[in-house]
């Protein structure tokens, strides 16, 4: 922007009051040029004095201004409707807020931009009355450019201010330019790829060139093979002055001027914008080239030289027509990095293997080889690494096995072998992976895990015999690492009935079908109940109970356990009060946590939401993890650990005995109680070890000051021989099954237990 500076010192400062300047000296033909037109409206007769006379010298982009005047609102609305019918560049209005009514001015702003759909130009509101317009909401919802009031618009900041609004409109109208020409671009290409002949199709690209250009139809188009001279270029399309070339003619010397621009655009394979013409080069994607010559009537502007480009080339590709289609081909099957097959070749293939099995086509194998970790080794060294990683493994799988085979790459790190059983031999794919492979001077050493599925034991399609290889690759990951799997059909009825049941749970879930049960824990000297553990169940609408061995191990799979996991938080908090408020204050609610749970960043203000909404008592509510979450990730579930601890919530190790923690980790964890597993407990009476392990546990947990139970307690010998070792609490069919809510109160206010002892 060129303008004239204001006045310095003080003046700046002051409301709108200017000193005299001198006349301004514009540059020779600024009175020729375009003038960005602002509307002024105000009922103030003197501010649109005072705002012509501050402006009038301003230039924005070597263009002056043109004051358009209104005193109303009525009367701008007139004035803006003749302006958008009279296609004048209306780039800036200054309005007041407060005109005939308070709102006159906001009024008018939803006009402009709704009524009359003036979205590009700029609009400055100012008012004499600070804050009787909420400025904010008043920008935000209107679209304004700017908002002021009329006391704090110093000359200066109504320069920037209109200067500002100006660039702003500017770049509006040059984006919608763009979006314009590049919509003629894309309806260009769209009609010429419609176009069968060589000679339809140069003629177009002339014809459309030129209107892009805004300018008549002159020039010639030739094809021109690389390492040829001008007078041996075919002319595919000529117009204007050049029409007499038409016809395939060949481009000889005659051609002047247009032979020497399409040299030298040919030579350094480039467009050339001159002010009498425009030379394109158009690269064909057969080894051919070729060069259009266009004669201007008038230099063009940027944005048409801009969007001649985008048009050059995208249609060069419809020059030659056979690469175009063998490119189509190439994209639509096979992989562009490796060159392998892709995924939808691959499938067409099986299908075809399959179809021709019902024949007795040979027995055929689809291998999917995963690379392990390859992710790690991307994000770690980057992803020109990790391609350059992909092309090396296609490679050697190229190198390596039959010709008759057929390769493909369907994902990111998946590759696949699909060819006769005999020749698809796990071991030897595994083996391909014994050597490093050799990637930017580094030697990597990587493994693959293979799932297979043979394709006559497969009932389906490509598409299926894929998910099939993906169910077995998954199984094989599961397992171990850097092995293989063949699928059988047991495993895709496994995977469906897991899906199905992921449904179910999912809508079982959402309909109230999950409910707690409460199994009693009880002190076994005093034989008084201690507590109860919330155990989660599932029944159906139909009445039968799904195990959860079952389902939580698929709510855990599917996130679905982070739900579920809460609400039985809060249930079994909601329980613990009830409990309570019939009288058993020295009650303690344990509760499960599964690892998923447990490890979610949200899980303390889960819990921290179920205590203080019911009001549970932290130090009367435990929770219960296994000795395989305890063993995970040690430093961070101390730190989990202590979080919780400080909420006063207790915590006990479930199934203890069963892994294999260490005495010194188990020292470094805030836990309240291990829980000896039942499986010891079932053999306390007829296995020397099973007591021995008991009786270890129990001496472990006194020697180290935590709590003991046992679970799992079915008869009066294993309760017997438990309080012998010292087991202070204990839980299982001897004492109670797991209650429903209702059934627990009774039973605590029963004294059953009490009569049995």
């Amino acid at each position: 922007m060129s303008a004239l500076n204001p006045p310095s010192g003080a003046a700046q400062d002051d409301e709108l009051v200017f000193v005299d300047e001198a006349p301004v000296n514009q540059p020779e033909g600024a009175a020729n040029r375009a003038a960005w037109r602002v509307m002024i409206v105000d009922d103030d007769a003197d501010v649109h004095s005072t705002t012509t006379f501050a402006l009038g010298s301003l230039e924005v982009h070597g263009r002056p201004l043109e004051f358009v005047h209104a005193h109303s609102r009525a009367q701008a609305e007139r004035l803006l409707a003749r302006e958008r019918d009279g296609g004048n560049d209306l780039a800036v209005v200054l309005l007041d807020v407060v005109m005939e009514q308070a709102d006159a001015g906001l009024q008018l702003v939803r006009h402009i931009r709704d009524t009359l759909g003036m979205r590009d130009v700029r609009i400055i509101l100012r008012t004499g009355q600070p804050g009787y317009a909420p400025e904010m909401d008043a920008i935000r919802g209107y679209d304004i450019n700017d908002y002021r009031t009329k006391s704090e618009l110093t000359r200066t900041k109504l320069y920037t201010s209109v200067a500002a609004a100006i660039r702003a409109y500017e770049q509006l109208r040059a984006l919608e330019d763009s979006r314009t020409g590049l919509a003629r671009v894309v309806r260009a290409n769209a009609g010429l790829m419609a176009l069968h002949t060589m000679d339809e199709l140069a003629t177009g690209i002339l014809r459309e060139a030129c209107a892009l250009l805004g300018q008549p139809v002159d020039g010639l188009l030739c094809a021109c093979a690389p390492g040829t001279l001008p007078d041996e270029w075919t002319v595919l399309a000529a117009a204007g002055s050049s029409a007499a070339l038409a016809g395939g003619a060949r481009l000889l010397d005659t051609g002047g001027c247009a032979a020497t621009a399409m040299a030298q655009a040919l030579a350094e394979g480039r467009a050339f914008h001159r002010p009498d013409c425009v030379t394109l080069y158009l690269r064909g994607k057969a080894g051919s080239s070729f060069a259009a010559w266009l004669k201007l009537a008038r230099p063009a502007d940027a944005l048409r030289r801009g969007l001649l480009d985008v048009f050059a080339s995208s249609v060069a590709v419809g020059l030659d027509n056979v690469a175009l289609m063998t490119d189509l081909q190439r994209a639509a099957f096979y992989d562009t990095l490796t060159g392998l097959k892709n995924r939808t070749r691959l499938v067409e293939i099986v299908d075809r293997c399959l179809a021709g099995s019902a024949h007795g086509a040979p027995d055929a194998t689809l291998c999917m080889v995963d690379i392990d970790h390859f992710a790690e080794t991307n994000d770690a060294l980057g992803h020109q690494f990790g391609d350059a990683l992909l092309v090396a493994v296609a490679q050697r799988l190229r190198a390596a096995v039959k010709p008759e085979l057929n390769l493909a790459r369907i994902g990111s790190d998946v590759f696949c072998v699909l060819g006769p059983s005999a020749d698809v031999d796990p071991l030897a794919l595994h083996a391909l992976f014994d050597e490093p492979f050799s990637i930017e001077g580094q030697d990597v050493q990587v493994s693959a895990t293979l799932g297979l599925v043979r394709l006559v034991d497969h009932d389906g399609n490509g598409t299926d015999a894929l998910k099939d290889a993906d169910i077995a690759l998954k199984r094989a990951k599961s397992q171990r690492r850097g092995g293989h799997f063949y699928f059988s059909r047991g495993m895709g009825v496994e995977i469906r009935e897991r899906v199905r049941l992921m449904h179910a749970l999912r809508g079982g879930f959402a309909r109230g079908e999950l409910f707690l049960a409460y199994q009693p824990q009880v002190d076994l000297a005093a034989r008084r109940p201690f507590g109860a553990e919330a155990l989660l169940r599932w029944r159906l609408e139909d009445g039968r109970m799904i195990p959860p061995d079952r389902f939580i191990p698929i709510a855990e799979y599917s996130g679905l356990i982070i739900d579920i996991g809460e609400w039985v938080l809060r249930e079994a908090c909601a329980e613990l009060m009830r409990v309570r408020a019939a009288g058993h204050l020295d009650f303690t609610m344990s509760i499960n946590v599964s690892q998923v749970q447990f490890r979610h960043p949200h899980f303390l203000d889960m819990l921290s939401r179920a205590l203080d909404d019911s009001g549970a008592p932290p130090e009367r509510v435990e929770l219960e993890i296994t000795e395989s979450m305890a063993m995970e990730e040690p430093d961070l579930l101390i730190e989990r650990l202590a979080q919780i601890k400080r909420t006063g919530v207790s915590i006990a190790i479930d199934d203890f005995g069963t892994g294999f923690s260490s005495l010194s980790y188990l020292q470094r964890l805030q836990v309240d109680r291990l829980k000896i597993d039942r499986a010891f407990v079932s053999e306390i009476t007829g296995s020397a070890r099973g007591s021995s392990i008991a009786e270890m546990v129990i001496e472990l947990g006194r020697n180290l000051g935590l709590g003991i139970i046992a679970e799992g307690v079915e008869d009066a010998r294993q309760a017997q021989i438990l309080q012998t070792l010292g087991c202070p609490l204990a839980q299982g069919y001897l004492f109670a099954r797991p209650l429903a809510p209702a059934q627990l109160i009774d039973w605590l206010g029963s004294g059953a237990l009490t009569r049995a002892a």
